[in-house]
C-alpha cells in the first residue's frame, strides 16, 4: 500500500517496503519506510521530544500494532545524510481520529548512541522552535 503525504508540513514517506509475511506473524522482518523531511516545520511537527529516547510520528495509513518494530530512514532538512532508525510503535492515531488528527504512528526511537546522535541532531536543527507552544502530530 502506498502512503500519501497528508498535508505540505507532512514528512513525506517515499515508501514502504514488507516482508512479505505479516508483520504480527511470528520472525517476521520489520516494514522499512523512507521519511523525508525538506523542511523544519515538518520536523517540529513530527518529532517527540517527550519519549525520554525521542521519536517521530509516521503518516501512514498501514495496520501496526503497538510494540511493532519498523524500520525508518530518515531525511532531514539540509542534511545529506541518510539515517536509519530501527524503531518500535509506540501510539496509533487511527483513521477519522478525533480532533481531525492526521492517521499514522509514533516511532520511538531505541536507546542507542547511534540514536542519541541523531536526537540531538534533530535537536539542533530545530533550535528554539522545540519549546514552541505551536500543535504538532504528536502526544
Amino acid at each position: 500500500m502506498s502512503d500519501k503525504p497528508v498535508s505540505r508540513s507532512a514528512p513525506t514517506p517515499v515508501g514502504v517496503v514488507s516482508a512479505g509475511a505479516p508483520a504480527a506473524a511470528a520472525g517476521a522482518r520489520p516494514s522499512v519506510m523512507q521519511l523525508v523531511f525538506r523542511e523544519k516545520g515538518a520536523l517540529y511537527a513530527a518529532y517527540m521530544p517527550v519519549l525520554s529516547d525521542g521519536g517521530l510520528f509516521v503518516p501512514t495509513t498501514r495496520d501496526y500494532k503497538l510494540g511493532e518494530d519498523i524500520y525508518l530512514l530518515l531525511s532531514l532538512p539540509d542534511d545529506p545524510q541518510r539515517y536509519p532508525v530501527a524503531g518500535k510503535v509506540a501510539w496509533i492515531t487511527p483513521a477519522n481520529a478525533s480532533g481531525g488528527r492526521t492517521q499514522g504512528v509514533g516511532v520511538r526511537f531505541p536507546a542507542d548512541e547511534k540514536t542519541r546522535a541523531l536526537k540531538l541532531r534533530i535537536e539542533e536543527i530545530l533550535g528554539t522552535v522545540i519549546s514552541s507552544a505551536k500543535p504538532t502530530q504528536t502526544i
